[in-house]
């Protein structure tokens, strides 16, 4: 089966990197799925978005991301994220509260969507 080398990269560290078959992405124009061999293509992730990826052994990883870019090669997948955490570390209980506040702050209320999103994909 074909693989492709994947990092999922924040500002603070480094998350996730292997090999993987799919990787698939919310980004501005859309959700992108990538699989090996997939064109050269740069796309800038969404604020509150997800990513999957499917390695070539073990389950599938989610990470909710908050903003960044994602860069495609033929062989490689690289996910900068400005942050981003991974669905099993995320508070499900403190994202819900932070929508129940309805404070306002949107940047806030995009994460903590992302947040429960990247959980129930996951």
């Amino acid at each position: 089966m074909a693989e492709m080398t994947v990092e999922l990269v924040a500002v603070e560290q480094r998350l996730w990197s292997g090999s993987a078959t799919l990787v698939s992405a919310q980004t501005t124009e859309g959700e992108i799925g990538i699989m090996p061999g997939h064109e050269p293509v740069l796309g800038q992730l969404i604020e509150g978005g997800t990513v999957s990826i499917t390695p070539v052994d073990g389950e599938r990883i989610v990470a909710a991301v908050h903003g960044g870019f994602l860069s495609v090669t033929a062989t490689t997948v690289t996910i900068l994220a400005e942050s981003a955490d991974m669905a099993q570390d995320i508070d499900v209980e403190a994202a819900k509260a932070v929508l129940a506040e309805n404070s306002g702050d949107l940047e806030a209320i995009a994460v903590a969507k992302g947040q429960l999103r990247a959980v129930e994909r996951a």
